[in-house]
Order: C-alpha cells, then sequence, then structure tokens
C-alpha cells in the first residue's frame, strides 16, 4: 500500500465552514443560500484542492434545526472531483456536523474510480466555547472496495481541547478565533499512527483554518478559508 500514508495525513477536519449566523448556533449557523469555498493545501503549501460549499436547504425535525450542504469539489486546476451532501444539525446549545465532513477532498481524488463506503460518529462543538474546555470525540470508518480486494482504515479525533484565542487572516477576510488542539488516531492495512492537529474557528464564520501535523511536528497538510459570502 504505497499510497496509505497518503491517505492517513489526508483525513483532516478541513472541510466546512458556515457563514451566517442565527439563534441556534453561535459557530456554524444555517442561512440558505450561504457559500463559502475552503482551499486545502499540501505539506509544502502548496493548491491541493478547492471545496464550495452551500447551504442548500434548512428545516426543523426532531426539535433540531438541519441544515443539508453540498460540496463541490475540484482539484489544484479546477477540474471537478466529485459532488457530496451531508447534513449538520443544532439543538440551540450543540452543533453536530456529520461524519462525512471529515474526508481531505484528496480522499475524493484518490479513489474517485472505486466503491467507497464511510460511517461513523459526528463532530461536535458546544455554543459556549472556553479556554481549557475538552470536546467530544469523532470518528471515520472508510471501506475501500477495489479488484475484490476491501480495505478498512478507522480514524479517531480524539483529545480536543480548546486552547486560547487568536486573530488569523485569510484572503477571505481577519477573524478572531478560537484554537482547538486534537489528536488523530489513524487505523489501516496494519498500520497504526499518531497525528496531531490545529483548528481555528470564528463565531459567525466556522472553520477559518486548519493544520495537521506528522510525527515530527512538520505540517503534513492544511486548510483555510478563502472565500466568504453571507
Amino acid at each position: 500500500m504505497k499510497n496509505t500514508g497518503i491517505l492517513l495525513f489526508a483525513l483532516l477536519l478541513s472541510q466546512y465552514t458556515a457563514i451566517a449566523q442565527n439563534d441556534c448556533s453561535a459557530f456554524y449557523p444555517f442561512t440558505k443560500g450561504s457559500t463559502s469555498e475552503i482551499t486545502s493545501y499540501d505539506n509544502k503549501g502548496k493548491p491541493a484542492a478547492t471545496v464550495d460549499y452551500a447551504v442548500t436547504e434548512v428545516k426543523q425535525s426532531g426539535g433540531k434545526e438541519i441544515a443539508t450542504i453540498s460540496a463541490s469539489i475540484k482539484d489544484a486546476d479546477g477540474k471537478p472531483i466529485a459532488d457530496t451532501t451531508y447534513d449538520m444539525s443544532c439543538d440551540g446549545e450543540t452543533i453536530s456536523l456529520d461524519f462525512k465532513s471529515m474526508v481531505n477532498p484528496q480522499v475524493f481524488e484518490q479513489y474517485k474510480d472505486m466503491d467507497v463506503k464511510m460511517s461513523g460518529t459526528n463532530l461536535e462543538f458546544p455554543n459556549n466555547l472556553s479556554q481549557g474546555q475538552t470536546l467530544p470525540d469523532a470518528s471515520l470508518q472508510i471501506q475501500i472496495s477495489m479488484g475484490g480486494v476491501k480495505i478498512n482504515m478507522d480514524t479517531t479525533i480524539k483529545n480536543r481541547k480548546v486552547e486560547g484565542t487568536e486573530n488569523i487572516t485569510t484572503p477571505a477576510g481577519s477573524f478572531d478565533c478560537y484554537v482547538i488542539t486534537y489528536d488523530s488516531a489513524i487505523k489501516a492495512a496494519g498500520i497504526n499512527q499518531m497525528t496531531q492537529g490545529k483548528q481555528w474557528i470564528s463565531k459567525g464564520v466556522g472553520m477559518v483554518k486548519q493544520e495537521n501535523y506528522n510525527k515530527k511536528g512538520k505540517i503534513a497538510g492544511s486548510s483555510m478559508l478563502t472565500k466568504f459570502s453571507r
């Protein structure tokens, strides 16, 4: 499995940013028609892919507000890779992001011609964040079938902690952010690996920036908010 390491580092929390604010959620609010763009970079800082997001539907169900998110994934040259959708829910206290939002677009590109199945536990953010706060774990299981051979890859996002606040500037603007660190425990093809990551999220915006690091502490991949539209 020559490409296993590439995939392992591709499994990072890079994908969704929301764009407007309402009473249900402080960080990932749901407003139909909101759009954004996240650009993903490789370990050398070169653009690897972009994802265009849009809130296509907002509804009430089971006492929760649910937004449907569409994502259009393109490679560094702007060539379409894949389109996907997933839901995000809010109960007034916690925002729950579908586990599918944890998949980096490079995964879709690398395995676009194969049968890929995903399951997992959602990624949660409480409306009230504070320094030193710990956040719930999340998980992602991927099964890839190719030529009758099945490959299972499991990722657990754990040790999530709010480290403090920081102002971050991206092509989309300047944002006051909470800084969240986490560990990624990855199992694939007989390999167990632990990596670290850092995420910056801003009220009324969502994720602004993210970095993942290899075992030597060097950046293995990153993502950044590059467009923002209410």
